[in-house]
This record gives structure tokens, sequence and C-alpha cells, in this order.
């Protein structure tokens, strides 16, 4: 049997079907880049007088073995943004540790729900060490370590962001 040469025309509907799928990404494109100036919009707002409270009490110390303190301050975030689950986008907290020597730098791995204190020379994990040197420097109470960037919080709530 002869092969046919020329394709036959497409109806009208797998026609509108092929352009529609076409069509999807972009729109959704378009729809997770406002997404993402709205989130962005949101995330760059001052922090409240209560959030600030909580993750100041990372400096205390005795979270770390405390287990329902540290599920309080991680509460305390999500209240502070209810209409975001930052999940897979929060990496956890970067501050200066008043602990005294050996002591530089304590986190709040939102990952793991872990406050840890680290010495001096030690590698801060999940990709938070990026916002060490940030903290080191002074000027911000301290760092929200996020997958793109690190937004740093100044003690009046105000954020500034730096891309990673």
């Amino acid at each position: 049997m002869p092969k046919p040469m020329l394709r036959q025309p497409q109806s009208q509907t797998q026609t509108e079907s092929i352009l529609s799928a076409t069509q999807q990404p972009r729109n959704t494109q378009k729809m997770q880049q406002i997404d993402k100036m709205k989130l962005d919009r949101l995330l760059r707002k001052s922090r409240s007088k209560e959030y600030m409270d909580a993750i100041h009490r990372l400096d205390a110390g005795g979270h770390v073995h405390n287990q329902n303190k540290v599920n309080e301050i991680i509460e305390a975030i999500r209240q502070e943004f209810p209409e975001v689950e930052l999940s897979g986008m929060l990496l956890g907290f970067v501050s200066i540790c008043y602990l005294g020597v050996p002591y530089e730098v304590h986190i709040l791995d939102v990952t793991g729900h872990i406050i840890e204190h680290y010495k001096r020379g030690e590698a801060l994990p999940n990709g938070l060490e990026k916002a060490r040197s940030i903290a080191m420097r002074g000027g911000y109470d301290f760092i929200e370590v996020y997958v793109d960037c690190c937004r740093c919080i100044s003690s009046d709530g105000t954020v500034s962001v730096i891309p990673c």
C-alpha cells in the first residue's frame, strides 16, 4: 500500500487543543511571575515585634535541648506569614551568638527544627553558611536565609534583600 505524501488536515478541535497546550505554559509562567512578585513584596514587609522577639529568643541557649521552645519559635514564624507556605524556600536563620567565646553564630534550621550554636570555623549546614559573613559584619539582628537570597532584618524590623 502506498504511503501518503501529504498529511490530512487536522480537525478544528485538534488544532485548538494544540494551541491551548502551547499557550498554557506562557500563562502559567506569567502567573508564577506575578505570584513571585507578590511573595517578594510580602517578604519585604517590616517584621512585627512578636516575630522579632521570638527570633531573639534563639540566643538564650536553653532552646537547644527544649523542642517545645523550638516549636514555639517556628509557630511565631508561621504566624508572621500565614498566607505563605515557606517550607522549601526558607532554609533557616543565622545570627551573631552572644554566648561568648568560642561561639560565633547560632542558627535555627527550619528543615530540621534545630537550634544550634556554632564555634568559629565550624561550617553551617544546609546552605546557611552564605549568611555567616553577613551576620559577622554586624548591622542586622538576624538573617533569614532563603534558597535564592538572604533577607537581613534590622532591629526596627526593616528588611534588606541580598541576592545569593
